[in-house]
């Protein structure tokens, strides 16, 4: 029986970023055009590599000055990017549970903000067996080494593992280590690719 291995944002936790910016900007282009202005995604990615909060609002204000303001009450304002879940993949993932699956989760999440998604889902923490979080381990996907962390502090042999993710990338990534992977479009796209395999 395959374990079965979820990214989170996207998959189960939708993320909308922007939320977190709504107060310091009336117009939804302007938030848009700032965040190309200051690369937010290029930001936010080093964030979920293990950038503390404080180095990465630093890093901003140096290289953009006064244009980093808004940044400051990101850390406080998270939890308003993650409140809509992925409905009917919450139910696929606790099915599969029900089934016998051992289910894990690795996910590029900062580690400053990941209390925050524990608080607003405490099912994450009875879901899965284990949940490898980028920021806590300085790695990410779709780096060989954090599917390999997961794999190696639960023993799990990699092909015996199938791998769901919304990025391509990342699937890739978890193919390259000889895990078995689902691109995540969609919860009715994933039922028939788990269907495919005898999953259920």
């Amino acid at each position: 029986m395959k374990h079965i291995v979820f990214d989170l944002g996207q998959v189960l936790i939708n993320w909308f970023p922007e939320e977190a910016f709504q107060q310091q900007f009336d117009d939804p282009a302007a938030l848009q055009e700032w965040f190309q202005q200051i690369d937010f995604n290029g930001w936010n990615r080093k964030q979920d590599g293990g950038r503390s909060f404080a180095a990465g609002l630093a890093a901003a204000r140096e290289q953009h000055g006064a244009l980093a303001a808004p940044l400051e009450g990101y850390l406080d304002r998270f939890g308003l990017t993650i409140l809509q879940p992925v409905a009917e993949t919450w139910q696929i993932a606790e099915n599969l549970k029900s089934a016998g699956h051992d289910l894990y989760a690795i996910t590029n999440w900062a580690a400053e903000t990941w209390p925050q998604a524990l608080r607003q889902y405490p099912r994450l923490n009875g879901l899965f067996t284990d949940i490898v979080v980028s920021g806590i381990e300085a790695l990410l996907k779709p780096e060989a080494a954090i599917y390999l962390t997961l794999c190696q502090r639960n023993n799990l042999r990699p092909e015996d593992c199938l791998f769901i993710d919304d990025s391509l990338a990342n699937v890739q990534g978890a193919r390259k280590i000889g895990m078995d992977a689902i691109h995540f479009t969609s919860a009715a796209e994933l039922r028939s690719e788990l269907a495919v395999r005898g999953i259920g």
